[in-house]
């Protein structure tokens, strides 16, 4: 089922997003694994379009956060307010009170209102006047971030940073689907419509919950993990909820591939979205480093690190 499921959603947001295949796979794989996704890249390269179209594309609820400074915790969960009318306080929920969350320049929005999310990303739930709400389900979240820009913005924080599964950037289209998207070929993706339900997501996610893992695979993420913590070049290296995002990751696409059982080669691909922002390089005060330091540490730890054959 996934991977019939995930080819369809490819192929329907491929209808407004062009040549970017192996990133919609990606956000798939991560919206079936249970994590969440952040996407960095300069404007103009079709982040907010790849959500927005995602969304159409699964009948669900879906909501979008414009983050700006003077945004306010309260304006992403809700607030409790006095009916008047009715004499009692009642619940306006939020727009986190969705299945698929935009949070559109979620850097430019202060730590405070940034750490509303918190809670809701790792525990699906919120906290309003003391009392726990649980999030729809299911529930993701789509971030975007601007790393060129840094005047009026708030760089995100090493726990906020952990919570999303994968980060990755779209990138410039090739030449030919460049011209495509000047022309005006569906850019803004009015002729979308929805292919599956929230049922049919959350089915997928239990499905690739029962994905087996191998000794070697599992060994494997291990060894990488520890790798990262005693490389060099890095101050601080991947947790073991990262590690746990790494298998699941894997898992998934694993099965986006129709195998119901991970193999180590999964891990290669899935590392470096899942492991690269959870680094603090040295010499860096942001995660990931600025681009070419991560790169390179990533480089140097799969090189280094050998990867397992699994016996049947």
């Amino acid at each position: 089922m996934v991977r019939e499921l995930s080819q369809k959603l490819i192929d329907n947001i491929s209808l407004a997003v062009k040549g970017k295949r192996n990133e919609l796979r990606l956000v798939c794989a991560a919206l079936f694994a249970g994590g969440h996704v952040l996407l960095e890249d300069v404007p103009g390269t079709g982040k907010t379009l790849l959500a927005r179209t995602l969304a159409r594309s699964v009948d669900c609820g879906f909501k979008r956060i414009q983050f700006t400074p003077d945004l306010l915790p309260s304006d992403i969960t809700g607030i409790n307010f006095y009916n008047m009318k009715e004499q009692e306080f009642v619940l306006r929920k939020g727009p986190v009170f969705t299945n698929i969350l935009l949070a559109d320049e979620i850097n430019r929005a202060t730590p405070r209102t940034q750490s509303a999310l918190l809670e809701c990303m790792e525990e699906r739930q919120t906290t309003i006047d003391g009392e726990s709400i649980a999030m729809n389900d299911p529930f993701f979240v789509i971030a975007t971030q601007n790393p060129a820009e840094i005047q009026g913005t708030y760089p995100l924080p090493e726990a906020q940073l952990d919570r999303f599964m994968i980060r990755l950037a779209l990138g410039y289209p090739d030449r030919e689907e460049e011209i495509r998207v000047i022309a005006g070929e569906n850019m803004f993706g009015t002729d979308i419509s929805p292919i599956c339900g929230k049922e049919d997501i959350i089915a997928a996610q239990r499905e690739v919950e029962s994905c087996k893992a191998g000794e070697a695979a599992c060994s494997y993420i291990a060894d990488l993990a520890a790798a990262t913590r005693k490389h060099a070049g890095v101050r601080l290296g991947l947790s073991t909820r990262g590690a746990a995002a790494l298998k699941r990751m894997s898992c998934a696409l694993a099965m986006t591939d129709g195998r119901d059982y991970m193999m180590p080669q999964d891990v290669v691909i899935a590392a470096p979205y899942v492991i690269k922002h959870r680094l603090i390089c040295r010499g860096y005060s942001v995660q990931g480093g600025t681009g070419s330091a991560a790169d390179e540490v990533m480089r140097q730890i799969l090189d280094s690190v050998p990867v397992p054959t699994e016996e049947n």
